[in-house]
């Protein structure tokens, strides 16, 4: 998973759509999502109930799922299909550190920063002011962290959701929220890179390479090495039992832990959820004039603990035994090289193509009576996306 710099948003980035540039560099696009990501084709199902609520005047939010580094380049895909630019929220970290012509290339294409740590009035309303007044569709992601688990969504954040809503409310025109599902096949074998990368992850442990397994043996009996290595930092002992309930027990351990420090109820909340309440909590503190070094040398290693448990909960434990796929293989180890090689990226194993489907318009209305319509919409949209996930693993399989 991305490391990101944990503190409040160092600046604001606010789009500066330009829908003539943004048509005139679809061929930049196109090259560097094979240059970059190998990525030849792009498959879009769907693409009229999108293009039919825009040309009715609606204000429209595309609610994809988010399993890979490449998503932003593929949605755009499906615009340029559909023949519509975007608006685009973002977190800061996209923009920062960037050089300033990256910069103004994300703006002019309509991505906007959003700092999702902190309350980010002026991103909410911004979001609702698009939704209320601009022809070209928003695109927020609902899962809100990358997860490499392309077959299964991670609970969708109801924050998408509220802004929708918050727009209806005082909108003068209908508010749609479009479901959208990514599905990412490879065309050619990448087993070979799978396996050099195996044995790279395994060198970095301090193992041989264990060439003459399978490769899903590997895979498992590594994931073992790593969760009992910090099941042995954090309880002096390493655990037995399936995986999916280890390391559910070790974060919400860690998790529990770190709340209890800073006075923070955990609630009914989701993890990841969770895990954004206390780093707001922590971020507060550090960034307070009277934080000691000390303190803040604590308040980091929570910090720590909170990427920790982010990072194995994006890990469902049973996500290749289920279905050895080489898609499913390839994406954990995926995560296995961002996490433990330290990539920011990770490699490029071989020639991919994508489906993108877009799912029936759920319609959002202004009833402020209405208190459920939030999690209501976020339950549909999630599970309308998890329903053409599964269409598109037998779109992978060739039998759909």
């Amino acid at each position: 998973m991305n490391r990101y710099r944990m503190r409040f948003a160092p600046s604001v980035w606010k789009p500066k759509l330009n829908p003539w540039l943004v048509d005139w560099l679809r061929p930049l696009r196109k090259r560097r999502q094979w240059s970059e990501l190998r990525i030849n084709r792009v498959s879009v199902v769907g693409e009229s109930i999108v293009r039919d609520q825009l040309d009715a005047g609606s204000g429209v939010l595309l609610m994809p799922n988010h399993s890979s580094h490449a998503d932003p380049y593929i949605i755009y895909a499906a615009a340029d299909r559909i023949g519509t630019a975007l608006y685009v929220m973002a977190t800061w970290h996209v923009f920062d550190g960037q050089p300033w012509l990256t910069q103004q290339l994300l703006r002019c294409h309509g991505c906007f920063s959003v700092d999702r740590e902190a309350n980010d009035i002026g991103a909410f309303r911004l979001a609702t002011g698009i939704l209320q007044e601009k022809k070209q569709p928003l695109v927020l992601f609902p899962e809100g962290e990358i997860y490499h688990c392309n077959d299964r969504v991670t609970p969708f954040r109801e924050g998408a959701a509220a802004i929708a809503v918050s727009a209806a409310r005082k909108s003068k025109r209908p508010i749609v929220c479009v479901p959208c599902a990514m599905t990412y096949r490879y065309e050619d074998d990448p087993t070979d890179q799978l396996v050099e990368t195996m044995g790279e992850l395994e060198e970095a442990i301090l193992w041989r390479r264990r060439t003459g397994r399978p490769l899903s043996q590997r895979v498992y009996q590594f994931a073992e090495a790593l969760l009992a290595v910090k099941e042995l930092e954090y309880f002096d002992h390493a655990s037995r039992g399936p995986l999916p309930e280890r390391i559910r027990v070790l974060g919400d351990h860690i998790l529990s832990q770190v709340e209890s420090r800073h006075g923070i109820l955990a609630g009914s909340s989701s993890v990841p959820e969770r895990v954004k309440a206390v780093r707001r909590t922590i971020i507060e503190q550090l960034e307070s004039d009277d934080c000691s070094s000390e303190l803040a040398a604590k308040l980091n290693d929570d910090l720590e603990d909170m990427f920790l448990v982010v990072q194995s909960f994006s890990y469902p434990g049973d996500y290749v035994k289920a279905e050895p796929s080489i898609e499913r293989l390839a994406e954990t180890l995926d995560k296995f090289e961002e996490d433990i090689l330290r990539r920011s990226t990770a490699s490029i194993k071989a020639e991919r193509s994508v489906r993108v489907q877009f799912g029936d318009a759920i319609a959002v209305t202004g009833d402020r009576k209405d208190k459920g319509q939030t999690s209501r919409i976020t339950s549909k949209v999630e599970a309308a996306v998890q329903s053409m996930l599964d269409e598109g693993a037998r779109w992978r399989c060739g039998s759909a």
